[in-house]
């Protein structure tokens, strides 16, 4: 089955995807900045997540196959691949493999390591979400707030919130998949593995996905590439500072 997308602009191909939990929607006013700029942007719905399909299977060489599939059928032979988080991990995978398909690997907040559960809180304040009792967006909020203090990651969940049928809520994730396989969220990049192309990391100053420690296995795994540093950013870094992750990413791509 074929990943659902949004595609913006004419030029050059540039596949971004999401994080964990995220979908292709939270990067609409990034991608028209750079559509503006001469490149066709492709907002990807990785499998289990927005408004791709849902499957039991889950781990990063599905997504990887995923990608494939969608490069091929859309006629994408040479992109610029960003991805955050879990997308970067999917993203790092890729190039590895297809080196010949990617011009320029950005990852946005992670490294290639293995990072243990962390998503456990956010998960279970998910499954308590009971449609027959929750009919409103603020009620949902209300609910999730039990599980998940910060008000900026409820939101980001929250997206995932659309009207199944007139007065009905539901989630787009495919949340018992994602619960049953969310060790593999956190799986390393195979050791062996590297890209030898143009690749830069992004990390936001407050996070703690890309530390000093991480420096040496990026630059080994990836020999080219360039870490930068965007202020005033969390985990969501392009959302916390779209301005800044936007002139990092422009100017490493044009």
């Amino acid at each position: 089955m074929l990943l659902h997308s949004n595609i913006l602009g004419e030029g050059k191909p540039f596949v971004i995807l999401h994080g964990f939990l995220g979908m292709s929607d939270n990067w609409k006013t990034l991608g028209r900045q750079f559509s503006a700029q001469g490149f066709e942007v492709h907002l990807v719905d990785q499998r289990n997540h927005g408004r791709s399909f849902h499957s039991d299977a889950f781990d990063y060489e599905l997504m990887v196959s995923d990608l494939k599939l969608y490069c091929q059928e859309k006629g994408l032979d040479d992109i610029v691949l960003l991805g955050h988080s879990m997308g970067g991990k999917t993203a790092m995978l890729f190039a590895a493999l297809y080196p010949e398909m990617v011009s320029k690997l950005i990852v946005a907040d992670i490294a290639p390591r293995f990072y243990p559960i962390h998503h456990d809180a956010i998960l279970e304040g998910l499954s308590v979400l009971d449609f027959n009792q929750i009919t409103s967006r603020k009620i949902a909020d209300e609910t999730l707030s039990e599980y998940v203090s910060e008000f900026g990651i409820r939101q980001f969940l929250l997206k995932n919130l659309y009207w199944v049928e007139k007065g009905r809520l539901g989630l787009r994730v495919n949340l018992e998949a994602l619960k049953e396989h969310v060790s593999e969220v956190g799986e390393a990049l195979a050791i062996h593995l590297k890209f030898e192309g143009d690749t830069m990391f992004l990390r936001g100053d407050r996070s703690e996905y890309i530390s000093t420690n991480d420096e040496a296995q990026i630059k080994m795994q990836f020999p080219k590439a360039k870490i930068k540093t965007v202020a005033n950013a969390g985990h969501w870094l392009h959302a916390e500072n779209p301005t800044e992750f936007y002139g990092f990413v422009i100017d490493f791509i044009t």
